[in-house]
């Protein structure tokens, strides 16, 4: 096979798993937020931990009154961080969304929806210039506040690329999203239902996943070689 005939069966891979879990698991839903801003501020909540700590967490803050931009900027540091406590890394974490909101202040007036019209190349490249901001949370916020096509990938995507054979884009993030937006249409429905479905079905089947009789992609045309030791 050369190199040609085998981009164009990786191509055809990554294409072909999205109906699959598509109708395995249905419509996730995903990003969950009220509003862009709270969208951002999970994506950085969320780096490191379960979902479940940062929704209580911002259900904390909403309580409260504080998620808007100046209300966070406004609360003391030291106060901020216990109230994060739960989503780990606490002090770390409250650094960073604070970097964010003075990014945002200063850039946006306080809202994410100025950035909407600005190519998202470059509102990612204004994003990962923030300090704590990393290409998986700067995608979270493009895909999922701003509605931008690009596809966003973490750990549950490079378990199912080694899985499946693809071991050259499983090596960084910039290849693995390449892979992806390269196989797929540039439409953010399909990129947001992709990578949601990605982390469900990495939720759902650990490392035994390929010999279990329910796994949704046990078949071999989802796989780009023979199976051998798979994550």
């Amino acid at each position: 096979m050369n190199s040609a005939q085998l981009t164009s069966k990786k191509k055809k891979i990554i294409r072909d798993i999205y109906p699959v879990l598509f109708a395995h698991y249905g419509p996730q839903r995903w990003w969950p937020g009220e509003t862009p801003f709270e969208v951002c501020v999970g994506a950085i909540l969320v780096q490191n931990t379960n979902w479940k700590n940062v929704e209580g967490t911002i259900a904390g803050l909403k309580a409260r009154g504080l998620l808007s931009c100046e209300a966070l900027l406004e609360t003391p540091p030291e106060r901020l961080a216990q109230m994060i406590r739960p989503v780990g890394y606490f002090n770390i974490k409250t650094k960073r969304l604070r970097n964010f909101l003075l990014f945002l202040r200063q850039r946006c007036a306080g809202d994410i929806r100025a950035l909407v019209r600005v190519p998202w190349p470059q509102a990612r490249a204004e994003l990962l210039a923030v300090n704590g901001i990393g290409p998986e949370t700067a995608d979270s916020i493009l895909l999922y506040a701003l509605a931008k096509p690009v596809f966003v990938v973490d750990a549950y995507t490079r378990r199912l690329l080694i899985r499946h054979g693809f071991r050259e884009e499983g090596r960084d993030y910039s290849s693995m999203q390449a892979l992806f937006m390269g196989s797929l249409p540039s439409d953010v429905r399909i990129f947001n239902e992709y990578h949601a479905l990605i982390v469900r079905l990495g939720k759902d089947f650990g490392r035994d996943a390929p010999d279990r009789r329910d796994y949704p992609l046990k078949e071999r045309k989802y796989f780009l070689s023979v199976r051998g030791r798979m994550l």
